[in-house]
C-alpha cells in the first residue's frame, strides 16, 4: 500500500502564486525589450529603404542620360550616311557631266574648218550603258561633214539584240507601232544630239546594240557596241 503525501492547501497556493507572478514577470519583461529593440530596426529598414530609392534614381537617370545619348548617337550615323550617299550621288552626276563636257570638247574641236570633213552623215559620238535589269540608256551624236551647208532630215533607228529564253532575237526601235516616233527623227544643219531610254522584255540579257541614221528609209551611218 502507497502512502500519498499532500501539501497543505496554503502552501499549494503560496506556490501556485510563485509560478504565476513570475510567468507574468518573464512576458512584462519580455515585452518590453522588444518594444525598447523594435524603434533601431525599423529605424534602420527606414535607412536601407531610402538608400535603396537613392541608388533607384541615380540608376534610372543614368539609364535615361544613356538611353539618350544612344539615340543622338544613331541620329548622327544616319545623318553622316546620307551625307555620304549624297555626296557619292553629287560625285557620280559631276563625273557624268565631265565626260560629257569632254565629248562636247572633242565634238565642237571637229567642228573647226580643218576639221569638217568630207560632206555627209556620220555618228560622231555613239554610247550604250545597262540603266537597269531590263532598260538600256544610250547617247547618239550625229553630225554632217563639210560644212552643214543643207538641212538634213531624216531618223534615227535603234536595234537591240538580247539573249532570252536559250535564243537570240532583235528587237527595233521605234517598233512599228510606236506612238512616240518624234523622240528618233533627226532635223538638223550641223548636228544633233538625241538620247533616252530603251525597255526591253523582263529576263532578257542585252548582247549588243546598234545605231542607224536613216534618210527616207535608206541607211546613211551606223554604229554598234557589244554590252
Amino acid at each position: 500500500m502507497t502512502i500519498k503525501r499532500h501539501l497543505p492547501w496554503p502552501l499549494q497556493a503560496l506556490l501556485w502564486a510563485v509560478v504565476l507572478g513570475g510567468g507574468v514577470a518573464l512576458a512584462v519583461w519580455t515585452y518590453e525589450l522588444g518594444r525598447n529593440n523594435l524603434p533601431g530596426i525599423q529605424s534602420d529598414a527606414g535607412e536601407q529603404l531610402a538608400e535603396l530609392s537613392v541608388q533607384v534614381k541615380k540608376l534610372s537617370a543614368e539609364n535615361e542620360r544613356l538611353q539618350t545619348a544612344s539615340n543622338a548617337s544613331q541620329n548622327e550615323l544616319k545623318i553622316a550616311q546620307a551625307a555620304q550617299a549624297q555626296l557619292a550621288n553629287q560625285v557620280k552626276n559631276l563625273e557624268a557631266e565631265n565626260n560629257r563636257q569632254k565629248e562636247d570638247l572633242a565634238f565642237f574641236d571637229s567642228l573647226l574648218p580643218t576639221n569638217l570633213g568630207a560632206p555627209g552623215i556620220t555618228i560622231q559620238r555613239f554610247k550604250a550603258e545597262l540603266a537597269g535589269p531590263s532598260q538600256l540608256r544610250y547617247r547618239v551624236l550625229v553630225m554632217q561633214g563639210g560644212g552643214g551647208t543643207q538641212q538634213f532630215a531624216g531618223n534615227l533607228q535603234l536595234s537591240i539584240t538580247i539573249w532570252q529564253a536559250g535564243k537570240s532575237a532583235i528587237i527595233n526601235f521605234p517598233e512599228s507601232n510606236s506612238t512616240d516616233l518624234a523622240r528618233y527623227r533627226l532635223a538638223f544643219k550641223y548636228y544633233q544630239r538625241v538620247e533616252g531610254v530603251l525597255n526591253v522584255p523582263e529576263g532578257a540579257t542585252i548582247k549588243a546594240v546598234a545605231v542607224r541614221v536613216l534618210d527616207r528609209g535608206q541607211v546613211r551611218a551606223q554604229q554598234s557596241v557589244d554590252l
